[in-house]
């Protein structure tokens, strides 16, 4: 039996765009950002505004290949751009991708709130 989300709940939760194909992205980010390489490379652009690929080496206790496959399943999410510049990888944030991420966790968030407190009102079960 499928459980029905109260009105005020479902009604406050932001509508991604695409439908079904927008969640899908939205889970390719979420699991983009589930690693904790990934995270550093998130925050190190974050607090840079652009960083090449050999300073993000440098950063990580990880080699120049693994490195460059965290970029590239940040890049392919669209969370991060990159640019060539001669010889090397230049890379910035997406900063729509996570203001897109961060709106979703704070709907969620404010959804499982209202469902708690409809669940507290009620304690009848």
């Amino acid at each position: 039996m499928k459980r029905q989300v109260p009105e005020a709940i479902s009604s406050s939760l932001t509508v991604l765009p695409h439908g079904v194909s927008g969640d899908c992205d939205m889970a390719t980010v979420l699991r983009a950002l589930g690693h904790p390489a990934r995270l550093e490379i998130i925050r190190a652009l974050a607090s840079r505004g652009r960083c090449f690929c050999g300073e993000i080496v440098e950063m990580l206790p990880l080699v120049q290949s693994t490195v460059s496959q965290h970029l590239k399943v940040l890049k392919d999410a669209g969370l991060i751009e990159g640019a060539i510049d001669g010889p090397r990888s230049c890379y910035r944030l997406n900063t729509q991708k996570l203001k897109d991420a961060s709106a979703l966790m704070a709907d969620l968030t404010v959804a499982g709130e209202a469902a708690s407190a409809c669940h507290d009102g009620n304690n009848s079960t």
